[in-house]
């Protein structure tokens, strides 16, 4: 990366900043950081993690996601991140979609809570109090021990697990 001295606009004692303000007494001349350019060379970005085309490994998994996931009265649509209670679109934020759609991937399996958050917030750090405020806004949507209801449990300390009875659909 390279730092690049620039001039700003002119200020009306002619004097100038990066970013359009009066220069302080004590500061030189500012500094604008430019990340260095990059071209496009025609090939996809690669994901770092497995060396293949970032967009080709979304594509992959997309192909491979089942169409339909049926759950008491609620159908998760993945590809579509849709969820729709009985005919009716449920509301629901996407954070809290994104770990549905991860629960439902792995169903009566443990998902840990790091799994969790690095799948939903990735290469971002964010508290665990996140995870757990949308995993609250999830079961109160789903009326999560409600009426008989039970459909994500906790293990403390280590993770949650989707315990319902699901029905994959699949349309290829």
């Amino acid at each position: 990366m390279a730092l690049q001295r620039t001039r700003g606009p002119m200020h009306a004692s002619g004097s100038t900043t990066a970013f359009g303000r009066s220069p302080s007494s004590e500061s030189s001349e500012p500094v604008q950081f430019h990340p260095e350019p990059r071209l496009y060379t025609g090939r996809a970005v690669q994901n770092p993690d497995t060396d293949e085309p970032f967009f080709e490994e979304r594509i992959k998994a997309a192909r491979t996601a089942p169409t339909e996931v049926s759950f008491g009265r609620f159908r998760l649509f993945p590809t579509q991140f849709l969820l729709l209670e009985g005919d009716t679109p449920a509301s629901l934020g996407s954070r809290a979609l994104e770990i549905l759609i991860v629960l439902l991937e792995r169903p009566g399996a443990l998902v840990s809570k790091q799994e969790l958050m690095a799948r939903v917030w990735p290469n971002v750090f964010v508290e665990p109090a996140n995870l757990t405020v949308h995993i609250s806004a999830l079961r109160r949507t789903l009326c999560d021990g409600r009426d008989g209801n039970r459909f994500i449990i906790n293990i403390p300390g280590r993770g949650y697990s989707f315990v319902a009875p699901v029905a994959v659909a699949d349309g290829r």
